[in-house]
């Protein structure tokens, strides 16, 4: 393999033939445009047609690996198909090894949902072809062969590893049903239109397909133009400004019904290679099915409910995919997913249905002049679950818009009915402490500083943890940053927000001394917010604000502590892995109360741990208690 010795040298052009050299952030690989190099004997190629083949070799890329080199990295966005040509790599999923060999791909899954979720290294020098997505997606558009093979290897893949996590929630999907998953609204022309005016409206309705109602021998059908139709229709001898739409049109759809399982509309749409199909209820079309929706849908559920959020037009619509968003919890934690990317994950779809919902509730103009917040464990991107609105609203200076009242209540009734409780402490766009302009807000931030009242230390705690989701994130930037700089050598302020670490009494030493040997007729509860998130939660934003970091996660604060030597680093490790053995518990346990029917709380039954939960819960304890009297000592809370 040919290296180059400089980490800054991207892109050199070689005089040795065609080829060129390459940087990427994994390796340093030579590459040369393939001629006729590429076999198209194996599946899936061998569906392809002699134009598409031609389309393969003119964008394939042919490259040269050396043992070691890493092909995917988990959590990366994969814009090449590989395929190996000679040699072997490994590909390591959740602990599950494979051995990877000639003419297999790398990977289909991560390419169509654009994430990663596993390692693929070289194990010896590899000769290998990157096809870009683009091309790759095309083919799957154009090609319904050629997309089932595909489709019908990674299900094989699915069945041959469904021991592994991400496959266990894979096969979970698999078993919904199909008005569960993502459908096409469906979008009717007349059969009499034209083929111009039908590819205008479906440019302008952003689709590639529409049905087409047409009569024949004076009864109705219904039929499906699609934009690969186009291609056909374009050899047709009557110009397309005069070519009925119906002339190009299919009639013999497949459609099935809309209480059918997944597994079935798969095998349907392999049976009759069609990559769309019909959804009924009854007799009404309630929808379309598209091959390539149902792999996003069973490769990564999350994706569809990104899909269905930025389609919404109304609130509805949008309360729809806010509904789901439990749902995919339930499923990523059954599947043994962690804590910590769940949480992330959730986060992220969090903050699209917030900036989603206030753009269709709020102007555009008080949009564009204000700065959404979410605070609290939703601003560290830390909640999981739906437990309440935790949201400001910042406006630029000398903005007023008439309709702010309006448009921060309709927003909190809305999050009501998506199944964000209000929240306890009213922290929320509808209490005009929390809906401010820049100066106000900056002006109450210094009465939290240095003023009297008792609740300013855990208002300013909370705002340290506010977060970006819509409008100008410039005016929190400046709310924030004065925060920060006000706080400098405010060490008694700093302290006294920190002494909040003992609001909540630990448990008494005989219940510390049972908490192994307890047993289920044992009625004791533990709090895993006040005695097990909160003190490390707390205590990291307090020596944060300290120390003016930028960080709003737990992790993320304490991992830059120990990288000042502020915390030791064997303590941050620990201190991480509680965190999230707490949350982890929390969510089992809150899973578990919503399917005996009881209102979410941090409230754990002991009794219900198992020994080893019951184990870690005790050592996790000592982790905590050690960290809080460090934060004693250093804000000198005992003195």
């Amino acid at each position: 393999m040919c290296r180059i010795g400089s980490p800054w040298v991207s892109g050199v052009t070689s005089s040795k033939g065609c080829g060129r050299f390459v940087c990427s952030p994994f390796f340093y690989f030579w590459v040369t445009t393939v001629s006729n190099a590429f076999s198209f004997e194996r599946a899936p190629f061998n569906e392809l047609s002699a134009t598409e083949q031609t389309q393969v070799r003119e964008v394939a890329l042919h490259v040269r690996l050396a043992a070691g080199d890493h092909m995917l990295l988990p959590n990366s966005a994969p814009q090449y198909l590989w395929v190996l040509q000679t040699g072997h790599a490994q590909l390591d999923e959740d602990g599950h090894v494979h051995v990877l060999t000639t003419g297999e791909a790398v990977s289909w899954r991560a390419l169509l949902t654009q994430h990663s979720h596993a390692t693929v290294t070289t194990l010896d020098e590899v000769c290998a072809w990157q096809l870009p997505k683009a091309t790759m997606m095309a083919l799957l558009g154009d090609n319904p062969r050629f997309s089932a093979r595909v489709f019908a290897t990674m299900a094989s893949n699915l069945a041959d590893d469904e021991d592994i996590n991400h496959n266990r929630e894979l096969l979970s999907l698999m078993l919904l049903r199909v008005k569960d998953a993502y459908l096409q609204k469906p979008f009717y022309v007349d059969g009499q239109l034209d083929l111009v005016s039908v590819c205008k409206r479906l440019s302008e309705k952003k689709l590639t397909n529409a049905l087409v109602r047409d009569t024949q021998d004076g009864g109705e059908r219904i039929g499906m133009f699609t934009t690969t139709d186009l291609r056909d229709a374009l050899l047709h001898p009557t110009p397309p400004a005069r070519l009925a739409v119906r002339e190009v049109t299919r009639f013999d759809l497949i459609s099935l019904s809309s209480d059918a399982e997944l597994f079935d509309a798969l095998l349907i749409m392999l049976r009759h290679r069609v990559h769309r199909v019909l959804v009924k209820d009854g007799d009404a079309i309630v929808g379309i099915l598209s091959q390539l929706d149902l792999m996003s849908f069973m490769s990564n559920h999350s994706h569809l409910i990104t899909l269905q959020v930025e389609q919404a037009h109304t609130v509805a619509e949008l309360q729809v995919a806010a509904l789901q968003v439990d749902d995919t919890i339930k499923l990523l934690q059954r599947g043994g997913m962690r804590i910590e990317i769940i949480s992330r994950l959730v986060s992220e779809l969090n903050s699209q249905i917030f900036a989603r919902l206030w753009a269709l509730l709020a102007p555009p103009e008080l949009v564009q002049n204000s700065c959404l917040l979410v605070m609290g464990s939703e601003g560290r991107s830390e909640q999981i679950l739906k437990t309440d609105q935790d949201n400001a609203l910042l406006l630029r200076d000398g903005y007023a818009n008439p309709n702010l009242e309006e448009a921060t209540r309709q927003f909190s009734a809305a999050l009501l009915t998506f199944g964000y409780p209000p929240c306890p402490g009213n922290i929320m766009v509808t209490n005009p402490l929390w809906c401010q302009s820049l100066a106000a807000f900056r002006q109450t931030i210094g009465q939290w500083l240095y003023g009297a009242d008792a609740e300013g230390k855990m208002n300013l705690a909370i705002f340290m943890d506010a977060r970006a989701v819509a409008g100008d994130a410039a005016l929190l930037a400046n709310a924030r940053d004065y925060a920060l700089k006000l706080a400098i050598g405010s060490d008694t302020f700093i302290g006294r927000m920190a002494s909040a670490i003992d609001q909540f009494a630990e448990p008494a030493s005989g219940w510390w001394q049972r908490l192994p040997l307890l047993h289920s007729r044992e009625p004791e509860t533990f709090d895993l917010k006040k005695i097990g998130t909160f003190p490390i939660v707390h205590g990291a934003r307090a020596l944060a604000l300290e120390y003016r970091l930028e960080a709003l996660g737990t992790v993320e604060r304490l991992q830059a502590l120990a990288n000042r030597q502020i915390l030791p680093m064997a303590l941050v490790r620990d201190l991480v892995e509680t965190l999230h053995m707490m949350m982890t518990l929390k969510l089992r346990n809150n899973l578990r109360q919503i399917s005996l029917g009881q209102a979410i709380s941090n409230l754990v039954e002991l009794s219900s741990l198992g020994t080893l939960d019951r184990d870690q819960l005790t050592d996790a304890l000592g982790i905590i208690r050690q960290f809080k009297q460090f934060l004693r000592l250093h804000y000198r809370l005992e003195a």
